[in-house]
């Protein structure tokens, strides 16, 4: 047994060995047409709950809807859905970044453009004097 402490294996397999599916895939699994899909599962015996209740930020399944919502209120659900709220990068932003093609350049002040103020009429000293 490890003194001080230490334990041999501070990793469990299950995080180690299935990664899982990365944010982009996640993204394209919340569209509208994949979503409705995704939560209306053929019933498979194989998986927890026979596959009908899944959680699609999380990509897991769960043995009934009572499990399902007490997840949905977990701090590691709430964390995915906050990483997944952030656009992901595409491909083009990918080559523009590492300098392959030709992409016009992108300045703050292009991307950002400031409302106009109204223009305020200056007199002159001559009209004052009428």
């Amino acid at each position: 047994m490890p003194s001080g402490g230490q334990r041999k294996h501070t990793i469990s397999n299950k995080t180690r060995k299935r990664p899982g599916k990365d944010l982009d895939q996640i993204h394209e699994d919340l569209k509208p047409e994949k979503a409705a899909k995704l939560l209306q599962q053929e019933v498979d015996y194989d998986l927890p709950g026979n596959g009908q209740f899944y959680c699609i930020e999380c990509e897991r399944h769960f043995i009934d809807e009572k499990t399902r919502q007490l997840h949905r209120k977990t701090k590691l659900h709430k964390n995915r859905v906050k990483t997944l709220k952030e656009v992901p990068y595409t491909q083009a932003e990918a080559n523009a970044a590492g300098g392959s093609g030709f992409f016009p350049a992108i300045t703050l002040k292009t991307r950002v453009e400031l409302p106009k103020q109204p223009e305020i009429p200056v007199l002159s000293e001559g009209a004052d004097k009428n």
